[in-house]
């Protein structure tokens, strides 16, 4: 919403916000403001309790592995409301969650004990803000309608994810990164400032913005939403985002600009007629191509792929990605394609398609898994898998005792750009990986769920068998995504390595979000089964 964004209503903002029993940091750069005009006022704050027919929708709206069960959903539309909710449930001794876009693979919002969700659907606004020379995107705001207004207002874009409707709070703070992060970093490496509401020891509310300024007192928070993860500081309410090392203040030149168009793709390898031999070959070809063209610079820069090895009741492993602009894409493409298929016995289906660059990432890649129950893993690459990994993968995508059909592991191409940012730049440490590694189950039936994810568990535990059953970071793998979170990572049933789930996630940056934790969190208010602990 807008409202609350414009300079002359900053009093009556105050004012409630008073009246709620919520501060403002005094300390904090002046709130942003929107173009002139008349503009309607802020949704909510709208109180959802069980007997709402709108109450199943709202806690509903992640895995379908979790449903909460709160006493209420406070659908708010302005920074106003998310302080006054908070303040109201430290008050009353109320857990709280937070959504936006409602992607969560575990149940950090759906935990039993959360009893006051707030939900940022009201908060969408997107805009350029005047007086920090960056743009404002508020943190219940889709992916997909932030490109869609950044593009189409400014011709400038961030390198966030492919699923358009993934909300920009939770993405944001855990890194984010899509398909053209290998160009121009992660979404976090652009992230200039952001709106917090924190909690006090003394159990006061307030709202903080803190920004990447040296000078700027509330820098460590700033920095621990660039990729310390969601749920763990505070609510995070809105981002500003403009690239570091620009000047001047023309929104067209303040961010990246995308290509007019993309070359979109999809190739298919077959498993008829593929042995383990030949899956081995196509797995290894591809962290070999992500090894050699994994600095950043160069043309090859320009390619995102996805490699889903899916199990063989699927019929098949599909490539799906896109070459971002440039005369030579096509060209790119077959030489990827090539690559990937050297020595491998079956010969790839290959689709392609030019469509201008806005019509693929709102698009994005189609299914966004929120009719399935899901459980996910993730992982980096450093290099390429050792033989062993590569039977363990073979091993459970073809085993004959379990048949599902959707169960896979994708292997993202990652590096460029984004190592060219060192580990302790931002709280995101994965800087010098090359592959990023997403293992997911899907299904349908509550029955079903013990059989799915002994399947996924063991599939992870194989895979890594040789560093504990996780991927300790060493000379081939990188740890894990917080964004893929998986709360198996702290269960010594399954983490036998000794490293703890937090070096996995943070390596050698966790200390110091631990002692940002301590500073804004210090009463632990904002809480998960993976939340960052104080110092």
């Amino acid at each position: 919403m807008v409202a609350h964004r414009r300079r002359d209503l900053l009093r009556a903002t105050a004012a409630a916000a008073v009246a709620a029993g919520v501060v403002t940091d005094r300390g904090a750069a002046p709130a942003s403001a929107a173009p002139p005009g008349n503009c309607p006022p802020p949704l909510g704050p709208v109180r959802v309790g069980p007997d709402d027919p709108r109450y199943e929708h709202l806690v509903s709206r992640g895995n379908r592995r979790f449903v909460g069960t709160p006493d209420e959903v406070r659908v708010v539309g302005s920074t106003a409301q998310v302080a006054a909710a908070v303040q109201e449930a430290v008050r009353t001794g109320r857990r709280i969650a937070v959504r936006s876009g409602g992607h969560c693979f575990e149940d950090f919002v759906d935990d039993p004990s959360v009893r006051m969700v707030i939900d940022l659907s009201g908060m969408t606004g997107v805009h350029y803000d005047p007086l920090r020379g960056a743009f404002a995107v508020e943190a219940g705001a889709t992916l997909g309608e932030v490109y869609r207004r950044l593009h189409l207002g400014w011709g400038v874009t961030l390198p966030g994810g492919s699923c358009p409707g993934v909300g920009a709070g939770g993405h944001v703070a855990g890194g984010g990164y899509g398909p053209l992060s290998r160009l121009h970093g992660l979404v976090v490496d652009h992230l200039y400032a952001v709106e917090v509401v924190v909690v006090d020891r003394d159990g006061t509310a307030r709202t903080v913005v803190a920004t990447r300024e040296p000078s700027d007192p509330g820098r460590d928070l700033w920095w621990a939403h660039t990729g310390g993860g969601g749920g763990n500081f505070g609510v995070v309410t809105r981002y500003w985002f403009r690239s570091p090392g620009v000047t001047g203040n023309d929104p067209g030149r303040l961010l990246p600009r995308p290509p007019a168009s993309v070359l979109t793709f999809t190739v298919w390898w077959p498993w008829e007629g593929m042995d383990e031999r030949d899956f081995a070959r196509l797995a290894r070809n591809f962290t070999d191509w992500c090894v050699q063209y994994g600095a950043p610079g160069g043309p090859q820069a320009r390619l995102y792929g996805e490699l889903v090895l899916s199990r063989r009741p699927a019929g098949g492993h599909s490539l799906i990605g896109q070459v971002a602009g440039g005369a030579d894409g096509a060209r790119l493409l077959d030489e990827h394609v090539a690559a990937l298929s050297r020595g491998v016995g079956v010969t790839p289906v290959v689709t392609r398609q030019t469509v201008p660059w806005l019509a693929s990432a709102l698009r994005g890649n189609g299914d966004d898994g929120k009719q399935w129950r899901l459980k996910t893993k993730a992982g980096y690459l450093r290099g390429g898998f050792t033989d062993r990994q590569l039977a363990a993968v073979h091993h459970h995508l073809t085993r004959a005792d379990y048949e599902n059909p959707v169960g896979s592991l994708s292997l993202n191409t990652y590096g460029g750009q984004i190592n060219a940012v060192s580990p302790a730049a931002t709280a995101t440490a994965q800087r010098d990986s090359v592959v990023k590694l997403f293992y997911l189950a899907g299904w349908a039936d509550p029955a079903e769920d013990a059989r799915h994810l002994a399947w996924i568990r063991e599939f992870y535990r194989d895979v890594y068998a040789g560093t504990g059953g996780v991927p300790v970071p060493g000379a081939i793998n990188d740890g894990s995504y917080i964004n893929y979170p998986d709360v198996d990572l702290a269960d010594p049933a399954w983490n036998t390595s000794g490293v703890p789930w937090h070096t996995l996630y943070y390596g050698a940056n966790y200390p110091r979000l631990q002692r940002a934790k301590a500073r804004w969190d210090p009463r632990n208010v904002f809480q998960h089964r993976l939340s960052v602990q104080p110092g």
